[in-house]
């Protein structure tokens, strides 16, 4: 079995810590693209260019399925990847969970990208799952790029930023950016802080793409098998290592084998 993972930077390692701890066996591929990264600021249809290369780089190996395991190139490039690689590589997208956040009838808080605040794809989900829902857009300015650069004076600065704008009566929080759920901790000490540590519900993406994504080639979790699975790491279609801000992240030392699989 083999699975693989696209996103413009190191946001794709919640996903795939997921589903190594599922399938200890599956073999991994990590496709990137550090030549063109940031994707937030390029247009849409740079974007989809860029994801279309680094989908392309990742199919070249010819996994089981594709995760896209960014938000930001789900809104935009997700059709022109499907259209390029299905039926013959099922290709999974990453969709905030604002669907199950708002089943709670809590106050909920989204916090994403400047670019997906407001915008239209996130406004969409909005009125078709959370109609009647208390819903606040808390866009994170800075965010991704102190996560992706494992920053941690610049992540306690864009936390302690966006859990300012955040409702003191929060009860569910959707991390609405990959990089957000590598970064966890953080956002959970702020948000204790700004609710006088209440217990809030936070939603991510990283298992239940996980989980799609072996439902979608017909496998089930296995966690107690062997860790055999290989992980092979593209930088913008080249052959490379994980880079050295992976290894800041729990996640990222899994998938190097330096950590359990738990959770």
């Amino acid at each position: 079995m083999k699975i693989a993972l696209m996103d413009s930077g190191i946001g794709l390692l919640a996903a795939a810590a997921a589903v190594r701890r599922r399938r200890p066996d599956a073999d991994l591929v990590l496709s990137s693209d550090p030549d063109g990264m940031p994707w937030g600021p390029r247009t849409p249809e740079d974007l989809t260019g860029r994801a279309l290369a680094v989908a392309r780089a990742a199919a070249e190996h010819r996994p089981d399925a594709l995760i896209v395991a960014c938000n930001t190139a789900t809104v935009h490039a997700l059709d022109a990847v499907r259209a390029e690689l299905e039926p013959d590589i099922p290709v999974i997208g990453t969709v905030p969970a604002i669907k199950p956040a708002a089943a709670s009838g809590g106050r909920v808080a989204i916090w994403a990208t400047p670019a997906t605040t407001g915008s239209p794809y996130q406004r969409g989900l909005i009125r078709d799952f959370a109609t009647g829902a208390r819903v606040t857009e808390v866009p994170c300015p800075g965010l991704a790029d102190a996560v992706e650069a494992a920053d941690d004076v610049a992540v306690t600065a864009a936390v302690a930023a966006a859990a300012a704008l955040t409702p003191a009566d929060v009860t569910d929080v959707v991390l609405g950016c990959t990089h957000y759920e590598l970064t966890e901790s953080p956002i959970r000490a702020a948000l204790a802080a700004r609710t006088g540590g209440a217990a809030l519900v936070y939603y991510g993406s990283a298992e239940p793409v996980a989980t799609q994504a072996l439902r979608r080639i017909g496998a089930v979790a296995e966690p107690g098998l062997p860790r055999t699975g290989g992980l092979t790491v593209l930088h913008s279609g080249r052959e490379a290592a994980l880079p050295a801000a992976a290894f800041a992240y729990v996640e990222g030392r899994l998938l190097a084998g330096q950590g359990a699989p738990v959770g």
